[in-house]
């Protein structure tokens, strides 16, 4: 099994506020950085991403100005390594300053077969089970990756 991750939140101001600017600059090299880590499988890319995004009927519909990525690991260990060790832990530190503050840094975590790609839609299941239930051994937040990692 490998691990699948989702993670959205409202961003404070419109994509072309220049107050969002050190955010954007850096979101390729934030992604470059995970696509070259041990234990990358796949990510669903910016333009799939941004339509997902922006679709008004889609899973993030009732969820405008979003900002949100969805990847599929090896194990805990190599995708909690990325989110806290690397150039990503030192942005997630600076979330406040670019997401509201009572919504952001959502994070869903759940285990997909090998080769299976998962879509947003099935994040948000999983991440509105996650709200209903909290932390399980299928579906977990940042504890639970926390945990599984050893760290």
């Amino acid at each position: 099994m490998q691990l699948a991750e989702f993670n959205f939140g409202t961003l404070r101001y419109p994509w072309d506020d220049p107050r969002l600017k050190d955010f954007q600059d850096n979101l390729d090299r934030v992604n470059a950085i995970a696509q070259r880590s041990d234990g990358f499988i796949w990510m669903l890319d910016e333009d799939a991403m941004d339509a997902v995004q922006n679709d008004p009927k889609g899973p993030l519909k009732d969820r405008p100005n979003t900002a949100s990525t969805l990847s599929v690991w090896r194990d805990a260990q190599s995708l909690w390594h990325f989110v806290d060790r690397t150039l990503h832990g030192q942005f997630m530190r600076r979330g406040a300053e670019w997401f509201k503050d009572d919504d952001r840094s959502h994070l869903v975590i759940w285990e997909v077969q090998e080769g299976h790609l998962p879509t947003v839609e099935e994040a948000m299941e999983n991440w509105r089970t996650l709200q209903k239930m909290g932390e399980t051994t299928d579906i977990f937040g940042g504890k639970g990756l926390r945990d599984r990692a050893g760290a």
